[in-house]
């Protein structure tokens, strides 16, 4: 995703918003997996383009075990472009296509899924405090998403709320820890947000998703940004919501991950708000190339496909 920052920028956004301030080379190993581990689990990419080089089907890049290449999660949308402040749109027509082709063609893998880049209430043109209209910016960005998808070809059932402190214009904090003088202009007006009213914005996007499509909503972020934004009371509560971790990763694409840790080492998926590596609501996992840890080429992801609903 949008990992254009390091972690410790990540971090160091965090604490100071809590405290009232203003303010996305491959090594291969040979310890790799011979398949996808355990059964079930594939393994993808996500986001900015990544090439993949081999005949149909389609095989994972980069990875040394060459597995099957299992799915392509892209950014359909970003809430800075909607609103005209700017801002990219990560999504590969090459990448997609070869996830659809392996999905319907050779029936491997979940083929092509999107996550939107979602803002908090504090860049909400029409913020005045309230939890009513939180949930009524939260299902604006549902019904954008849902008209983005469109030509999209889109074969995976969760739509991914992309919640992180990005660290880049037009809102460092993507609006979620500070209230800005306007939708695009960088200037905090005030340096909090309620976490109730951050709750309310990601539970009006869900209802209006789950009302308006077939589509399940779930949520892409890390224990340390959740935090952040949510606290760590009710509002942070979220054990039946499907999750997508990057933490923690690494800048290593091999050896791929077996089950959610990387073989031979300690680095394993940790999930958040309620969420653990043993519950059928934890999903997927940027294990290499997210949360500002470079890896040279692009975010590989782990993928787990047998609770999906």
């Amino acid at each position: 995703m949008m990992k254009i920052t390091h972690v410790a920028l990540r971090a160091t956004l965090a604490v100071a918003f809590a405290a009232g301030l203003s303010m996305a080379p491959a090594q291969v190993a040979s310890a790799a997996p011979a398949k996808d581990l355990p059964a079930g689990f594939v393994y993808g990419t996500d986001s900015w383009p990544i090439t993949i080089s081999s005949s149909p089907p389609y095989r994972e890049p980069r990875v040394s075990a060459n597995p099957v290449y299992g799915g392509y999660i892209g950014m359909t949308g970003n809430w800075a472009r909607w609103q005209g402040c700017g801002g990219n749109l990560a999504w590969s027509t090459a990448d997609s296509s070869a996830a659809r082709t392996n999905y319907t063609t050779y029936h491997k893998g979940i083929g092509v899924g999107v996550y939107w880049f979602m803002a908090g209430p504090g860049v909400d043109p029409h913020y005045n405090g309230t939890t009513v209209e939180a949930s009524a910016w939260g299902a604006a960005q549902a019904a954008k998403t849902l008209r983005s998808m469109s030509g999209r070809g889109v074969t995976y059932p969760v739509v991914w709320l992309d919640i992180e402190l990005p660290g880049i214009k037009p809102a460092p904090d993507n609006g979620w820890n500070a209230v800005y003088t306007s939708t695009c202009s960088g200037r905090v007006k005030t340096a909090y947000v309620a976490a109730s009213l951050d709750r309310a914005d990601v539970n009006g996007y869900e209802a209006y998703l789950t009302a308006h499509s077939s589509y399940t909503p779930g949520v892409y972020s890390s224990p340390l940004i959740w935090s952040s934004i949510f606290g760590t009371g009710s509002a942070a509560s979220i054990p039946n919501t499907d999750e997508w971790t990057y933490t923690a990763g690494t800048s290593r694409i091999n050896p791929a991950p077996n089950g959610w840790c990387i073989p031979g080492t300690s680095t394993c998926a940790r999930f958040f708000g309620g969420v653990t590596s043993s519950s059928p609501r934890a999903l997927m996992w940027q294990w290499s190339g997210g949360g500002g840890i470079t890896n040279g080429v692009g975010d590989f992801d782990q993928i787990d496909t047998n609770h999906v609903r």
